[in-house]
């Protein structure tokens, strides 16, 4: 079903999107990860082995992400699934928030999607593809020092709900996955066995394996994952 298929993975060398290119390259499909850095993107995409291209893009300049698809359509030769995955986070009291953070937060995880999403696009109409992109529960709970992050993950699920309605027409399908805590390198933390309770990358990798391969006349839009159980109490 997957196999010879071709999906790009923004922010793909580590975390959630180096473990959705695992499980994608796993079931037969082709890969193209990026990253900011070419060193990185080369390197993981060494180290995922045949089948995997890593380019250096930045999600926040459209004429990158247009250089992604074209790279990989060159390598490839199609586009069928397009992981918005790519953010960062500054949590701070509005007092403290600076308008570079601000910016950064909004540009990469709001209008680094819509580029990519823009990049993207007509592709996975010619391939009748689909476009996921990774949100938060943030998207959906506000809390204390999250303002810019809040802000871009509900700007992100909105986004993704009125594109899925764009282009159904087209047969792409849109989904929009919003995790809890999960243990990645995200805002520079290192993953450790204290993380043992929270979502694991491969759990959100097998969840989009699960959408790709769902019978095509269902379409799950918009999904809410949480770790099972709380925090453990220090």
């Amino acid at each position: 079903m997957l196999k010879g298929k071709t999906a790009i993975i923004t922010g793909g060398t580590k975390g959630i999107g180096y473990a959705v290119a695992e499980t994608l390259l796993a079931n037969g499909m082709n890969v193209t990860i990026t990253s900011r850095s070419l060193e990185a993107a080369q390197k993981a995409a060494i180290a995922l082995g045949d089948n995997c291209l890593g380019v250096a893009s930045d999600v926040r300049d459209l004429v990158s992400q247009e250089k992604v698809v074209a790279d990989t359509l060159a390598k490839f030769g199609s586009v069928d699934v397009m992981v918005a995955n790519a953010g960062v986070g500054h949590f701070q009291d509005i007092c403290d928030l600076t308008p570079e953070q601000w910016n950064e937060v909004i540009d990469v995880n709001l209008t680094g999607v819509f580029n990519s999403t823009k990049a993207s696009i007509e592709a996975l109409k010619k391939s009748k593809g689909y476009l996921i992109t990774i949100a938060s529960l943030a998207g959906v709970n506000f809390f204390a020092k999250g303002s810019a992050y809040n802000a871009s993950k509900f700007g992100l699920v909105g986004f993704t709900q009125a594109v899925m309605m764009d282009v159904r027409k087209d047969d792409v399908k849109v989904s929009t996955i919003m995790p809890g805590s999960v243990s990645t390198y995200f805002n520079n933390h290192t993953p450790s066995d204290a993380d043992s309770w929270k979502i694991q990358p491969e759990d959100i990798a097998k969840l989009v394996l699960d959408l790709l391969t769902m019978h095509p006349r269902t379409l799950p839009s918009k999904i809410e994952v949480r770790p099972s159980k709380t925090a453990p109490k220090k």
